[in-house]
Parts: C-alpha cells; sequence; structure tokens
C-alpha cells in the first residue's frame, strides 16, 4: 500500500497505517501552533503509523522496550544557534493507540490524534513533562492548540 503524503510548507505528512487516517486540519494545528511559539519550520516530518512500528523505534532508539503513543526526535543540528527558533524533526504517533485510549479519556480518534501530535511538537520546541509543573504546562498548551484550532 502507498502511503498518501502532503507537503506543506515544510511540513511533512505521512500515513503509513493500513486502515487508519489522519484527521482533517492537522497539519493547519501544527502550522498554528509553531507560529504561536514563535518558530519557523526547518524540516519537520509527521509519520501516523501503528503499535509496531511505534514500538521498535521506541526501544531502537530510547533503549525503551514499550510501547507509547508519541514519539519526537530532535534531528537540529547539535550546535546550532537556539535564538534561531527553528524546527527540525519526526514525530511518530501510534494511530492504534489514539483509538484504544480515545474513549478512556472521553474524546474522540480525531482529537487524540491531534492531542499525540501536539504534544511531539512541543517536546520538540523544547517543552518538557518529566515533573508535575511541566507536565501541567504541556497540558495547558496542548488544550490551547487544540482548542484555537477548533474555532
Amino acid at each position: 500500500m502507498d502511503s498518501p503524503r502532503s507537503t506543506i510548507g515544510d511540513i511533512n505528512l505521512t500515513v503509513a497505517h493500513d486502515t487508519l487516517e489522519a484527521p482533517a486540519g492537522l497539519e493547519d494545528r501544527v502550522r498554528m501552533a509553531v507560529l504561536h511559539e514563535g518558530f519557523v519550520v526547518g524540516e519537520l516530518s509527521i509519520v501516523l503509523t501503528d503499535h509496531q512500528t511505534v514500538t521498535s523505534l521506541n526501544e531502537q532508539h530510547l533503549s525503551r522496550p514499550y510501547a507509547t503513543d508519541v514519539l519526537a526526535f530532535d534531528l537540529g543540528e547539535p550546535d546550532r544557534d537556539d535564538s534561531e527558533k527553528r524546527i527540525d524533526g519526526e514525530i511518530y504517533v501510534d494511530l492504534d493507540t489514539a483509538v484504544e485510549r480515545a474513549p478512556e479519556f472521553g474524546s474522540s480518534y480525531d482529537q487524540e490524534v491531534c492531542r499525540y501530535v501536539i504534544h511531539g511538537l512541543l517536546h520538540l520546541l523544547g517543552y518538557r513533562d518529566d515533573k508535575p509543573e511541566s507536565r501541567k504546562q504541556m497540558r495547558r498548551l496542548e488544550n490551547l492548540y487544540l482548542s484555537e484550532a477548533s474555532k
């Protein structure tokens, strides 16, 4: 099966799943969040895929042999000038997890996928979620960007 692919600016969206699709307006949500945060996109790839792919990447690159909903890899140059505020990276989203977990959170599949993508994007923008306060900040920003894009 060929993966549908669309390019908007420097944001590349690839759906690499046999049965599930990308939510409508996903690229617009990403672009809005990037602009709101004052960043520019260098090269950003978003890959919507399955359990097996995300779990394999999690183990291979992060030595975590378990499933997760989203992975974000910063591909920017290590010696880049951080004042440039440029994003270069990849975001991998497990669409199977979105289907499974959306009812648990009272959200739709589309909302859950968009939340995962925005969460990964926030990591590429420098946000962390390893402490309770930073987790709350990320959740607040996720909610902001999800609600702003639906207006």
